[in-house]
């Protein structure tokens, strides 16, 4: 898995964008998204969706050393201090995490030519609407197109060899996704109604002027709440020192969902109402019974 950028037109703007690249190392087949950064958020999203998009997980996966995934390593002891957020979800997966030695990225060639074939053909000369309309582009563009030439390495169709050997040693990735991860902090609204976050402002009804807000950072948006008020959300923005502007009437985030409950309860107390009285015993019948002896 490796990251790679490029700028592109999103509308009437050029905008840099990072496109997260993973590539099954026996097919080569690959998976692309862009994102607006190379946060966690963003790191996390685009390890769900590949696994989606392949039908399962490999049982190791080689990377780099960015600061998302490793926070300190000993060339010489091996001792790696991880990210434990990105070193938890790995594990939820039952992933093994392989990191490349620094200094020698090469090791992970076969990504670094994929997120080369990404940018040279399907990016080169483009225009998109929006990030949605990249995103499916890329989609169909990898299914349709980068699946199906004859790689000038195995000198096979990507596709073909994924099916003939490659699909039934992925592994089953959880039927329960894993939680988005989801940032929260708090901001005074200031009385121009922009609200700073992360080195750009984004717009909020001028009434909550003076108002603590409560701010939720998810890997392409933040959702802005004020107790009593309908919430508003904006796309994160990319870089920093811009200033995100209405497109039409706010938008409102979507009320947070439930969660399902995982697998059945321990008690049904339903069931354990029919059950009825329980019988009296003495202690003693408890103490026979422990000791083999039928009371």
């Amino acid at each position: 898995m490796d990251w790679g950028t490029s700028w592109v037109y999103l509308g009437e703007e050029r905008v840099r964008v990072h496109i997260f690249t993973m590539v099954l190392g026996y097919s080569r087949r690959l998976f692309a998204r862009a994102y607006r950064s190379e946060g966690l958020g963003s790191l996390l999203d685009g390890h769900e969706r590949a696994f989606e998009h392949f039908g399962g997980r490999t049982e190791t996966i080689l990377y780099d050393n960015p600061r998302t995934i490793v926070l300190a390593k000993d060339e010489v002891s091996g001792h790696v201090e991880w990210n434990a957020t990105f070193k938890d979800r790995m594990d939820f997966y039952g992933v093994t995490v392989r990191l490349c030695r620094f200094y020698r990225a090469q090791t992970k060639g076969k990504v670094e030519s994929g997120v080369k074939y990404v940018k040279r053909n399907a990016l080169m000369g483009r225009r998109f609407r929006d990030l949605d309309e990249l995103n499916a582009w890329l989609l169909f563009w990898a299914v349709e197109i980068a699946d199906q030439r004859i790689h000038g390495t195995t000198h096979e169709r990507p596709a073909e060899r994924f099916a003939r050997a490659e699909r039934k040693t992925l592994v089953g990735v959880a039927a329960r996704p894993p939680a988005v991860r989801e940032r929260v902090e708090t901001r005074v609204v200031p009385r121009d109604g922009l609200v700073a976050v992360e080195a750009n402002r984004y717009p909020v009804p001028l009434a909550w002027a003076g108002r603590t807000v409560e701010v939720s950072i998810q890997a392409e948006a933040l959702c802005f709440r004020l107790e009593g008020a309908e919430p508003v959300e904006h796309p994160r923005l990319a870089g920093k020192h811009q200033v995100a502007r209405w497109t039409g009437p706010p938008r409102h985030c979507p009320k947070p969902e439930a969660p399902e409950p995982v697998g059945a309860p321990r008690f049904d107390l339903a069931y354990l109402g029919q059950i009825g009285e329980v019988a009296l015993r003495p202690l003693g019948s408890y103490e026979l019974l422990a000791q083999g002896v039928a009371p």
